[in-house]
């Protein structure tokens, strides 16, 4: 079985921002294979099933994003889950915004949600799906408003088209392997 843990924060007054992509992704997800996540355990809303003939826990961990190693943890090791089975699935200021990314490992790149899955689990050696929302001009206050705001129409129409490709990225993962999936998600789009 895989976990594919979607990174946001709850509440009505977070949905839609930039900040829930992550959520937005394991929703999309749970939407298009018929997995219900209704069950709550460990802080986190999740749901069983399968995707690509691969058994699933969809998971969207109820702390804060600041915390959500304090969910991940805990519900990953109650399914018997490590960290080779688990896919992160975050909003990433250092890609333009739409962009979809699929990594392994490395850094944190600063992405607090991420650095407490990291600190909880003792490595960071998971897989992530990184999915662009760009930075503000600015220093970091700015990017914290940023993360938490609702994108404008013409971002959010990229950001429409960049959850249905990283649902699409992680059941490649799924189905294919990590490798295949980075083939296909990491190229570089053509200039135009």
């Amino acid at each position: 079985m895989r976990g594919v843990v979607g990174l946001g924060n709850p509440g009505e007054e977070y949905a839609d921002t930039r900040h829930n992509v992550g959520f937005d992704v394991v929703r999309l997800l749970a939407g298009r294979h018929r997995i219900d996540l209704g069950r709550v355990r460990h802080r986190a809303r999740f749901g069983l099933g399968t995707i690509a003939g691969e058994r699933v826990l969809l998971a969207l961990p109820l702390t804060y994003m600041n915390l959500s190693g304090e969910a991940v943890r805990p519900l990953l090791a109650y399914h018997g889950l490590g960290p080779a089975d688990l896919v992160v699935v975050h909003d990433e200021a250092d890609l333009e915004p739409g962009t979809v990314r699929v990594k392994s490992g490395g850094g944190t790149a600063g992405h607090n949600g991420v650095t407490s899955i990291a600190d909880h689990l003792g490595t960071t050696d998971f897989v992530r799906v990184r999915i662009g929302i760009g930075r503000p001009r600015g220093g970091v206050g700015e990017l914290v408003d940023h993360v938490l705001r609702r994108p404008g129409r013409e971002e959010a129409e990229l950001l429409a088209a960049a959850r249905e490709r990283g649902a699409d990225a992680v059941e490649a993962l799924l189905r294919e392997g990590l490798e295949r999936a980075m083939n296909t998600f990491n190229r570089r789009e053509p200039a135009p």
